[in-house]
């Protein structure tokens, strides 16, 4: 009868070890990633969230889920996508880009937000001031405010007469009037002509670049974004095919077959984001944690490009650039 006992006291144990082993996955804290792109555009940035997770302690799988939602440059899904998570519910909601930091922080006012922006995340109304955040949100920024000039002023350098200079947007974006703004500030004061043009897809960008051929603008700077981002590969292919000299944020571009990519370290902010996105699970508040900064920037050139479309870059610029590829 003991040994009996026994038996079923092992097999009723033996029962609830999955019982356990789910409830011990279910108590781990879990992130809601929200991204306006897709996996593979962000591959390298997504790779520093993950760093920045563990520099706070915590791994996907191991003490912290990870629920990620893509929207892969539509824009219009982020909302629902936001509200999901928010519901799911989630410890800390991650958003990664402007448009998602945006639909977050309408999705809710109480689940911790952390965000990356290219933009101004104050005058964009994320957070009440840098230092002090305030309210559920935070995050880091990548410097394309400030920088976005300097990409004009790259191309003077790159071509002293320049005339007609293209500027790509995705006017979807609402980081898109912030930066086009301050780079025709930067366009009047160099005496640039800049073009404005608009692209929300694919068909978009190939009009664009036959566009400025047909304006022969010297050259095209484009306006960081998800979107154009997640289409690097048709950018880079264009900048070859029209010969025309192309500036743009990411390394992805540059690999692609794009001129030069100029930016603030988005692996930066990434590792920010990931870094807060813990501490707060271990109970820091967004309030309490000023928006990060990223001091880094980075002025990669394709050399192979600018031999295939004829184009000769400047000593000095290839002196001061972080990588050449040759």
């Amino acid at each position: 009868m003991i040994r009996r006992r026994a038996f079923i006291t092992l097999l009723g144990g033996a029962a609830a070890w999955p019982v356990v082993a789910r409830a011990q996955q279910a108590a781990m804290p879990v992130i809601g990633f929200l991204s306006s792109s897709s996996p593979g555009s962000i591959r390298r940035q997504l790779s520093a969230f993950h760093q920045g997770l563990k520099d706070a302690g915590y791994v996907e799988g191991r003490n912290a889920t990870i629920e990620y939602r893509w929207t892969h440059g539509q824009y219009e899904r982020l909302p629902a996508l936001a509200a999901d998570l928010v519901h799911r519910p989630v410890a800390v909601l991650a958003a990664s880009s402007t448009p998602a930091a945006l639909a977050a922080k309408a999705a809710t006012t109480t689940v911790p937000t952390v965000f990356t922006t290219a933009a101004d995340p104050v005058e964009l109304g994320l957070v009440a001031s840098l230092s002090r955040p305030g309210g559920n949100v935070t995050g880091a920024t990548q410097l394309n405010v400030e920088i976005g000039p300097k990409r004009l002023e790259l191309v003077r350098e790159l071509i002293p007469r320049a005339g007609v200079v293209g500027l790509l947007v995705n006017p979807t974006n609402p980081a898109a009037r912030i930066l086009s703004r301050d780079l025709d500030a930067a366009a009047r004061t160099l005496g640039l002509d800049l073009h404005v043009l608009n692209a929300t897809t694919e068909r978009d960008i190939n009009d664009a670049f036959a566009t400025l051929v047909q304006r022969r603008a010297a050259a095209l700077v484009i306006v960081p974004d998800p979107f154009l981002v997640g289409r690097s590969g048709q950018l880079g292919a264009l900048t070859l095919r029209h010969a025309l000299p192309t500036i743009f944020q990411y390394q992805d571009f540059v690999d692609a077959g794009g001129l030069i990519s100029y930016s603030g370290s988005a692996v930066d902010s990434y590792r920010w984001a990931g870094n807060y996105s813990g501490r707060i699970l271990k109970g820091d508040k967004p309030a309490d944690l000023p928006v990060q900064q990223s001091t880094k920037v980075e002025l990669i050139i394709n050399l192979r490009t600018a031999k295939a479309i004829g184009f000769e870059v400047p000593p000095t610029l290839l002196a001061r650039a972080d990588e050449v590829i040759e």
